[in-house]
């Protein structure tokens, strides 16, 4: 099975960027194995429809995103089955959310869409021109970190810890991963 860990976001808008960051950090910081399963980490940024092509190929899906919740405080942590979202999720007020939510549908119409989940927070800022996380967002991290690593323990992946490098320390040259090769970076 081929499985893939999406991070959705536009990381010039402060709260907005924790897929994106939240990607990049398990990346940095842990190895996952298993016996037969793929697992492929990218920044999918805010191209929603433009990433069709590349997660039709993937079996699994695990989207890491803002997600925005009636009657909740910033810095909610939700995981769920995207067939089964919990009512308090609407989907609605970021700079993408509702075009990664008709790219999803879009892709369930014709038959593409691999099994999704969501690891999903409910942001504070969503400021242009804000680079960085807030407070309510940073604290949210180890339990976005125990929810991802506990699930990809339920799908027999091992991992391990190979660094110990703080989100905050990735967000600054977060707009240039994938841009350039690794030795560059």
């Amino acid at each position: 099975m081929k499985i893939l860990l999406l991070g959705i976001g536009n990381v010039l808008y402060a709260d907005e960027g924790i897929g994106v960051h939240f990607v990049n950090y398990i990346q940095e910081n842990f190895r996952f194995q298993h016996p037969e399963y793929q697992l492929d980490m990218m920044d999918g940024g805010t191209l929603a429809q433009g990433l069709i092509p590349t997660l039709c190929k993937y079996d699994y899906l695990l989207v890491v995103d803002t997600v925005n919740a009636n009657g909740v405080e910033p810095g909610e942590v939700y995981f769920f089955d995207f067939d089964n979202a919990p009512p308090e999720i609407d989907w609605q007020g970021s700079a993408h959310e509702v075009e990664m939510l008709q790219t999803l549908i879009m892709m369930e119409m014709v038959g593409d869409r691999p099994k999704t989940f969501v690891l999903g927070v409910t942001p504070t800022v969503l400021e242009p021109m804000t680079l960085g996380l807030t407070p309510q967002i940073q604290a949210a991290v180890p339990l976005m970190e125990k929810t991802l690593l506990n699930h990809f323990e339920t799908l027999g992946f091992s991992h391990s810890r190979h660094a110990n490098i703080d989100i905050n320390a990735l967000i600054p040259d977060s707009y240039k991963r994938g841009l350039i090769s690794d030795e560059e970076y």
